[in-house]
Parts: C-alpha cells; structure tokens; sequence
C-alpha cells in the first residue's frame, strides 16, 4: 500500500496534543503519541520535536521525577496547538466538501 499524502504525523504537534493532557516524560509522551494517533516515534524524533518546542516556548521542561524528565505544554503552546487544530479543521471541513462529503463534528464543534 502507499504512503498517505498528508497524513498528519508531524512531531511537534503530537507532542503539544500529547502534553494537552497532562505533563509527560518522554517513555509517556512515545506510548500516548501511539495510542491517538497510530504514529510510532523514534526517540530522536521525539527528543528533536522537544527541543525544538521548548527553544520555542511551547513546553517546559519540570523537575526530574526520578530519572525522567517530565514536560508540560505552556500557554504559548496551547495558543499554538489551538491556532493550528482550527487550520486542520478547515482544511478537513473543506477537503470533505470538495469530495462531496460533510464532516462529522462532535459537540464540542472538533472535527471526527
């Protein structure tokens, strides 16, 4: 089978929805990524989007639990991971009205 255009696996923002739920270390962060989105990580991808998000502002890192390190998003990065959902959103809403379709939305207004 070929690989899906668009398939929405980029590091950064899984790892915002991931910490959207709650501080994680990095063993946490790869099985929730996982578990939403069917996305593996290595752990240079995870550890390249964190630091890239934390020079950015988007995360922080917290105090040592042990030997791990959790992370936890900042406003900036819930402004962020907001501001880029509503972009997916519309995208999706009008990729499915182009194809004929109309997109499932929960409640809450989120796309499904």
């Amino acid at each position: 089978m070929a690989k899906r255009v668009g398939r929405s696996n980029d590091a950064a923002l899984m790892v915002l929805t991931s910490l959207a739920g709650g501080p994680k270390h990095g063993h946490a962060l790869l099985k929730d990524i996982e578990s939403f989105s069917g996305t593996k990580l290595g752990p240079g991808t995870l550890y390249g989007a964190i630091s890239r998000l934390e020079e950015r502002g988007m995360i922080e890192a917290l105090e040592p639990d042990g030997r791990t390190r959790p992370y936890r998003l900042t406003p900036a990065g819930r402004e962020e991971l907001s501001a880029t959902l509503s972009e997916l959103r519309t995208v999706l809403e009008e990729g499915s009205l182009r194809l004929g379709r109309r997109p499932a939305l929960n409640p809450a207004g989120a796309a499904t």
